[in-house]
């Protein structure tokens, strides 16, 4: 049909839409190249490599930082927390629950593997107190702030003008 260009002649330099320079038509033929080779073949990639990463809520007053992690389906036995140079890390892998073939799944949407949340923790939280307890699939952790990160906090007054 007239005016209308085929992914044949559409990579062809000659026939760049008007106004394209050069780069920005190779720059856009890379990008579908890429996406044509990556992203088709593998769409239907995260229906057999299932990936779990759980949701974190993270919260300070001038005491404490709270952090609080959705891990549901798991047990204490599969997580594991670390608190290294002001760097919060949650590891843990959701395993998969057996299929019973006889119940005949239609589609299953649960999520399962390893995961790892790093969390970046202000200065002067007290690693040595750091405690943690996982109860009805959610995990809380409380890091205490020493005396001195605690004295350093002063509220700064606002001036009208």
């Amino acid at each position: 049909m007239a005016g209308e260009m085929t992914r044949k002649e559409g990579t062809s330099l000659r026939n760049r839409p008007r106004g394209a320079t050069p780069l920005s038509w190779l720059q856009r033929e890379m990008n579908r190249l890429f996406s044509d080779f990556w992203i088709e073949p593998f769409s239907g990639l995260a229906e057999w490599a299932p990936s779990f990463t759980p949701m974190v809520d993270v919260s300070e007053d001038d005491k404490e930082v709270r952090v609080s992690a959705e891990l549901p389906g798991m047990d204490e036995k599969d997580i594991d927390v670390t608190v290294t140079d002001s760097m919060l890390t949650i590891r843990g892998e959701k395993k998969q629950e057996e299929e019973e073939k006889d119940k005949g799944f239609y589609r299953r949407e649960s999520s399962y593997g390893t995961f790892q949340r790093m969390i970046d923790l202000p200065a002067g939280v007290d690693e040595n107190k750091a405690q943690a307890e996982f109860k009805k699939g959610i995990l809380r952790i409380t890091l205490p702030k020493t005396v001195e990160a605690q004295s350093k906090s002063r509220k700064v007054k606002i001036k009208s003008g």
